[in-house]
This record gives structure tokens, C-alpha cells and sequence, in this order.
């Protein structure tokens, strides 16, 4: 029996894995910082259980998604959570290795690629878990997720990731010359407290410089969610856009 989780203060209703990595605030952030607007064409890259990208759906209308993951156990109960929201007639998902798959040019891509790198990690006795959560024993690298990215981006489009605080430089060196008008986004778990997550976003073939924002304090000091996290968490609000 899988688990139901819910999120958007009840809006949406997500099945979980038995086994395997469950949705966190990491999807619910990602969702709202897509910059995707009424109509628009949105891949989710390493979908899961298509968390982040049914989040973007339920506040973007008429907007369509695409998701890709390499397990067809996240995909059929991506599936089965698309059609448990009413969402299932604007959402197509498919079991690939995002490194081979190739669409039409998407207006946004989103994803959240395991924050572990093979090595760094005990690994999980569960196949599934050990893949979500970091590289397997295939190691698959952050560019990866970015060159996948560019390869399915109309120009001009975005890519919004999230990602540890510490691979910042990493994922902008990895953009490279492929994105501009490049956005850094901290998440700081609460004032005074360094940032272990960051979002960033990049438009395909751009030259703009970069942009450094204040970001999102998601805790108060007494560990009650802000008012602005409550914002995008609760009320379904897009990151720093209304």
C-alpha cells in the first residue's frame, strides 16, 4: 500500500514509493520557481513521482508537462498521481534515461537531480533509493542534467534547478556559454543560517549578466514556517513573481 502525502495545504494528493525517495519542500520550491506562464510547454526532468512538475500545473493553467525518470515504478505512480489530480490530461510521463531522451523544444525545464555523487554516500540497499538519491553505480553527472536540459530548450527557454547550496559553482560552471540572465536563489532554513539549498535558473542562449537574490527564509527563529514560505508552500504562489 502506497502512502499519500499531501501538499499545497491540501491542494494536491501525492502517492509515494514503498521504497525510494519521498517528495519534500525540495519539489513543492522547485514547482514554484518555474517561470512558466498560462499555456507554456514544461519538462521535469528525473520526475520521480511528478511532485514538482504537478505543483507547476496546479498554479500555471492550461500549462502542460512532460516528465522524464529513468524507474517505471516513479512513472506509474506519476501516472496514477496525474489522474488522482485531474491533472492527467495535461501530463504525459515516460520511463527514460534523461540523457537519451529528446522532445520537441520545451518552454521550461525543471528538475532535481540526486544531491549525492557516488562516493559521498553509504549507499541504500534499495535500487531505487540509492538511484534518487545519488548517481548509482552509473554515475551521472550535474552536467548531464544540464546538456539534457539545453538539448530540449527552445532558445530563450529556462532551466530552474534545485540543488545543494555547495554545487553552485559547479552547475554555473556546467551552464557555461549554454545559459544567461543566470538567477542564484539561497534557501535559508532560517536568519543567520547558511543556506544548504539553492534554485537556479538560466535562459537558454542568453548573454544577460547574473543576478544574486536575497532568497527565501523558509523557517522563523522559532521553527514555524515565514510568512513567505507559507506563501509558495501553502497558498500555491509563485517564487518572487506575485
Amino acid at each position: 500500500m502506497n502512502e499519500t502525502i499531501h501538499v499545497l495545504d491540501k491542494r494536491l494528493s501525492l502517492l509515494q514509493p514503498e521504497d525510494g525517495f519521498k517528495t519534500s519542500i525540495d519539489a513543492v520550491l522547485l514547482g514554484a520557481a518555474c517561470p512558466a506562464k498560462k499555456g507554456d510547454q514544461i519538462l521535469d526532468l528525473g520526475c520521480g513521482v511528478g511532485s514538482a512538475g504537478l505543483c507547476t500545473l496546479y498554479r500555471v493553467p492550461d500549462s502542460r508537462l512532460t516528465g522524464i525518470d529513468v524507474l517505471p515504478a516513479s512513472i506509474a505512480l506519476a501516472n496514477k498521481n496525474a489522474k488522482l489530480n485531474h491533472k492527467d490530461a495535461r501530463s504525459v510521463f515516460i520511463a527514460e534515461d534523461i540523457r537519451d531522451f529528446e522532445g520537441e523544444p520545451f518552454d521550461h525545464v525543471i528538475c532535481n537531480p540526486p544531491y549525492l555523487g557516488a562516493g559521498s554516500h553509504i549507499p541504500s540497499p534499495k535500487e531505487e533509493k540509492q538511484i534518487a538519491i545519488g548517481f548509482g553505480e552509473d554515475d551521472i553527472d550535474l552536467k548531464d542534467w544540464i546538456d539534457a536540459a539545453y538539448r530540449n530548450l527552445r532558445k530563450g527557454g529556462s532551466l530552474t534547478m534545485i540543488n545543494r547550496a555547495d554545487a553552485t559553482d559547479k552547475i554555473i560552471r556546467d551552464m557555461g556559454k549554454k545559459f544567461g540572465a543566470i538567477e542564484i536563489i539561497p534557501l535559508w532554513p532560517k536568519l543567520y543560517v547558511t543556506a544548504k539549498r539553492v534554485i537556479i535558473r538560466g535562459l537558454k542562449d542568453r548573454k544577460s549578466p547574473a543576478t544574486l537574490h536575497p532568497g527565501l527564509v523558509l523557517h522563523n527563529l522559532d521553527g514555524s514556517y515565514s510568512d513567505a514560505a507559507n506563501r509558495v508552500l501553502k497558498e500555491a504562489h509563485a517564487l518572487f513573481s506575485d
